[in-house]
């Protein structure tokens, strides 16, 4: 994965424009349009854009631009198949391996979930925290670069489907904080309980999306 610097300030602007559809799903957009955008050079926008492709967010066609590929509710379900496993393993180590600093981060995610009123946006920063932070206390490096590209995937397809705002993130909300709190409890069991209870509800909520 990216870390820091201008290559990852590109990749978490183009990722969230791909989220929140800025950039729609079945349009080719060119490298310039990117640099235009995100206000950076195209050294960093062409290595981000690499890294998207890896993670299966954009397909990069030579003398033609950039695809933002549609998301499928069949590719969704199979993605939260391996997602499913992935997560369930990150909170039991992290359980096990979270530092104090950390923990401390988890109980300060707990208290914006539980209080803070979110609008997607937002939500979906502190979602993403959310992620990183559990995957931080893992302290697995091959887990991160592994679950990270499924989360994104998993959070375009929620934001580009959500219709019941409020609802939806206080579903999400009450649900990551389980998590959260179930590390921090040092509860294993409960841990991967919770994160199989997200999970089960992100493959119901894109069943739902079928619905008329």
């Amino acid at each position: 994965m990216i870390g820091d610097g201008k290559a990852a300030q590109a990749y978490r602007a183009i990722e969230q424009m791909i989220v929140f559809q800025q950039l729609g799903p079945g349009s080719l957009v060119s490298e310039s349009l990117l640099m235009e955008r995100t206000g950076l050079g195209r050294t960093p926008v062409r290595e981000a854009l690499q890294q998207l492709a890896r993670n299966r967010m954009v397909e990069i066609h030579p003398s033609k631009g950039v695809l933002i590929p549609p998301a499928s509710v069949e590719s969704q379900l199979r993605m939260l198949e391996l997602r499913r496993v992935l997560e369930a393993l990150a909170v039991r180590l992290a359980v096990e391996r979270s530092t104090p600093d950390v923990r401390e981060s988890m109980q300060q995610l707990i208290a914006r979930l539980q209080s803070e009123t979110f609008d997607l946006t937002t939500y979906a920063d502190t979602i993403k925290e959310t992620h990183e932070l559990l995957v931080a206390g893992a302290r697995n490096e091959y887990l991160a670069d592994a679950i990270a590209p499924l989360q994104g995937l998993s959070r375009r397809f929620w934001f580009g489907r959500v219709e019941d705002d409020a609802a939806e993130i206080a579903a999400g909300s009450q649900l990551h904080v389980a998590i959260l709190q179930a590390v921090l409890d040092g509860d294993a069991d409960a841990a991967e309980k919770a994160s199989l209870a997200l999970n089960d509800y992100l493959v119901e909520f894109a069943y739902r999306t079928l619905r008329p």
